[in-house]
């Protein structure tokens, strides 16, 4: 079992940055590919980042890549996203989630409760 919480999230300007942090209890995080995705009002929840259990290789949605960045600190069981260059189009709710390095969200079998990420513009 994992239990993810999230936090980080608020409200910031276009072109400002933010970083959620994701902290996890559980006997499984070191096992555990760790991800974000999020979901804006009326669309599809979405893949924004992934990184793998050990050898810390990560994948991003392209909407993303090279504004966001995925880490995760194995002795303090917790995730991170660094969010630069915000953009009005990232306001969502945006959702740790542990499981398997993928971009999809079956692969996934733990979710946090998500954090509010709003840009203004």
């Amino acid at each position: 079992q994992v239990q993810l919480v999230e936090s980080g999230g608020g409200l910031v300007q276009a072109g400002g940055s933010l970083r959620l942090s994701c902290a996890a209890s559980g006997r499984t995080f070191s096992s555990s590919a760790m991800g974000w995705f999020r979901q804006a009002p009326e669309k599809e929840r979405e893949f924004v980042a992934t990184i793998s259990r050990s050898l810390g290789l990560t994948y991003y949605a392209d909407s993303v890549k090279g504004r966001f960045t995925i880490s995760r600190d194995n002795a303090k069981t917790t995730v991170y996203l660094q969010m630069n260059r915000l953009k009005p189009e990232d306001t969502a709710v945006y959702y740790c989630v542990a499981g398997t390095y993928a971009t999809i969200k079956s692969r996934y079998d733990y979710w946090g409760q998500g954090t509010q990420v709003t840009v203004s513009s």
